[in-house]
């Protein structure tokens, strides 16, 4: 599968061959997930019609394109062409006289199906090695598809992996020696004083266009076929252009007012501040939920983009704006669960070891508190002291400040700590209303009774003093990434 996936993008018209007597299996399945991200246009094959019993043939072939076509009905590829062939009647071991069935028209298929993409010679050259080997007086020969931009005779190309750059000696095109290649060739490129054994598959590129990164933000979106949710500080297996590496991952999103926003395609704007995510958001996810309680039309609120940290394991060297795939491939194959998990786009990638330190401390990504405790009693009519806010170690000297709200609406701010236990004391400045303060004095005297009386008594005074507890909201945010730990509130 991590073959397909770096595959996927250099194919313009690609084939999803199924086998007629099983139909559509698991990698059948995640190919055509690749193709929906990766490829435009494709055609299905139907292969090993040679085994259906000839007398049920064509019917079971009918049966088959019809599944096809319900699979596809909500795809790209909806209508799309489906042919029905036998590539090798007989299998592998019939001999080479039986004549393949359907192949014929699967070309002319092809054929008809095929296009002449738009090419761009222009930006830095970018090429997928998938092959590279030499040849004895001649040198080492790499061979690919270019990705972008273009490259002649004579040029200096770089295998970033190894930061290694090389002269171009000579370029073939099937067998045909060319001067110049561009965005969309197939190519094989010749150097000299290079060892193939260093690289089986990778990119070479335009001396210092490509950079290697430890770290990287990207836009996302979860497909639709993977079962379950996408956890922050889970490890998926991450295909970055054309690596793939175990890497950590945290989700966030737009602040919750920044929703509905337009959102500027493949840009990241380092200015804003942003939501962190225990979970991708989606209809079915827990945050989803929570999201829906708070609205007031009962309708999940989900935003229009969302966004993830990656953290590699090992660091990639890839291109900005490069394709993005998250996956489970340690998933049993058998287990007929989608492995591919989300696909997106690299918008930022972190050059530096160090980037924990050195860059992000730049991500504004913020965790929302709340704390809530009870009043415990009133001072004067301007001041009351709280409890269950804090524990009793809590230095609350770094709380002094902060406004807090009671339930019965007062604002206060916190003033201080009260005594060794965790209490602390509030300021109300505009003072507490009347109702507020009977509640308490009312509360506070039945305490105080209680404590004079036996324990049975106080149980009771207990529960009905919890009945109506005063209690006290601590709202704030702290940045994820900053290393003061500063709470904030608006």
């Amino acid at each position: 599968m991590k073959q397909q996936m770096k595959g996927a993008q250099i194919i313009d018209l690609m084939m999803l061959v199924i086998d007629v007597t099983k139909g559509m299996q698991t990698q059948s399945a995640e190919c055509l997930v690749i193709g929906q991200i990766a490829c435009q246009k494709m055609v299905v094959v139907l292969n090993k019609i040679d085994l259906l019993p000839e007398g049920k043939r064509q019917s079971a072939i009918e049966k088959m394109t019809k599944k096809m076509q319900k699979t596809l009905e909500n795809t790209k590829f909806c209508g799309c062409p489906i042919v029905a062939v036998a590539a090798k009647p007989g299998g592998p071991e019939a001999p080479e006289s039986e004549n393949p069935l359907g192949v014929s028209e699967l070309i002319e298929v092809l054929k008809s199906q095929a296009y002449l993409p738009s090419r761009d010679p222009s930006g830095h050259f970018l090429m997928a090695v998938d092959h590279c080997f030499s040849i004895k007086g001649q040198g080492t020969v790499m061979t690919g598809t270019i990705l972008s931009g273009s490259v002649s005779l004579g040029d200096n190309v770089e295998i970033p992996a190894l930061k290694v750059t090389k002269k171009v000696k000579s370029m073939q095109m099937f067998h045909t020696p060319v001067t110049y290649a561009m965005q969309g060739d197939r190519v094989g490129i010749c150097v000299t004083q290079f060892d193939p054994k260093l690289l089986e598959r990778g990119l070479i590129c335009t001396p210092e266009s490509l950079h290697t990164i430890h770290a990287a933000i990207i836009s996302l979106k979860k497909i639709q076929y993977f079962r379950g949710a996408l956890q922050t500080k889970a490890k998926f297996h991450i295909t970055v252009g054309h690596e793939t590496v175990m890497g950590r991952v945290m989700f966030f999103s737009p602040a919750p007012a920044d929703f509905n926003e337009e959102i500027q395609e493949n840009v990241f704007d380092f200015e804003k501040d942003y939501l962190y995510q225990e979970e991708y958001l989606s209809k079915d996810s827990n945050s989803s939920e929570e999201n829906k309680e708070n609205d007031q039309a009962g309708e999940v609120q989900l935003p229009r983009q969302q966004w993830a940290l990656l953290e590699f394991e090992k660091p990639v060297t890839c291109p900005k704006l490069c394709l993005v795939i998250g996956s489970k491939l340690d998933t049993d194959i058998h287990a007929n669960t989608c492995r591919l998990a989300f696909h997106g786009v690299l918008l930022q990638g972190m050059e530096d070891k160090n980037y924990v330190e050195t860059f992000l401390p730049k991500l504004k990504v913020y965790k929302l508190k709340h704390k809530e405790g009870q009043v415990e009693r009133v001072m004067d009519d301007y001041s009351v002291i709280g409890r269950s806010l804090f524990k009793k170690e809590t230095n609350i000297q770094i709380f002094v400040g902060l406004k807090v709200k009671l339930s019965t609406g007062e604002d206060g701010i916190i003033d201080g700590g009260f005594g060794q236990s965790g209490k602390f004391k509030i300021r109300i400045p505009d003072g507490l209303k009347p109702d507020t303060k009977t509640l308490l004095t009312v509360a506070s005297k039945k305490k105080t009774k209680a404590g004079k009386g036996d324990a049975t008594k106080e149980d009771e005074s207990s529960k009905n003093d919890s009945a109506q507890p005063v209690t006290i909201s601590l709202l704030f945010k702290r940045y994820v990434f900053d290393t003061q730990k500063k709470m904030i509130q608006s």
